[in-house]
């Protein structure tokens, strides 16, 4: 019987690129706020004459603006949040953003994994890396069985991502390139430690 991972675990995308939707989401809210705020505000203020009485001469009223502006940026950090590695009992997933965010699922078993090749640890924490074929060589790269190979994408826990699916070829004995040498045992890398 071959070792199959007892739940599914996501590895989302790095901070570094979450930050553009989390500071479009405070510019939303800060909008708003300010919208708000203008609506609330004695009606000599300035900013509520800007607010409720401009209101009178625009095509779309501020409140309208407002909820957009907050509805698209909290679809914008939902989308960010969808992307990354889930590392499933049958095999694992991919989860990508095209261009013009068009999402792309790629789904593999492990039975269709031919070889994996793992970055050391100071690789995936960040140390410089030379670029081969385009593609970092401090990434993850699965071999398939059909002879193409492919790049799993930056998540924000690289060494622990490494570490499970190091974990996983050893166990199923899947050949292994490089390896992050921080596995101590063949133990469950999925069992809840406490």
């Amino acid at each position: 019987m071959t070792y199959r991972p007892e739940k599914r675990i996501a590895f989302g995308p790095p901070m570094k690129e979450r930050i553009p939707a989390l500071l479009y989401l405070a510019f939303a809210l800060t909008v708003s706020a300010v919208i708000f705020y203008g609506q609330n505000a004695p009606s000599s203020s300035r900013i509520f004459q800007y607010v409720v009485e401009g209101d009178r001469h625009r095509l779309v009223p501020s409140s309208v603006c407002a909820i957009i502006l907050c509805a698209s940026a909290l679809a914008m950090v939902l989308r960010e949040q969808m992307r990354g590695v889930i590392v499933h009992p049958d095999g694992i997933e991919l989860r990508e953003l095209l261009g013009f965010g068009l999402p792309r699922v790629r789904r593999f078993a492990w039975s269709q994994i031919d070889r994996m090749s793992v970055p050391s640890a100071q690789a995936g924490a960040g140390g410089a890396g030379a670029v081969k074929q385009g593609k970092p060589s401090s990434n993850i790269r699965l071999d398939l069985w059909d002879g193409s190979r492919t790049w799993l994408p930056d998540v924000g826990d690289k060494i622990a991502l490494s570490v499970m699916l190091e974990r996983v070829a050893l166990a199923r004995a899947i050949p292994i390139e490089g390896g992050t040498g921080l596995m101590d045992d063949l133990g469950n890398p999925l069992q809840d430690d406490g």
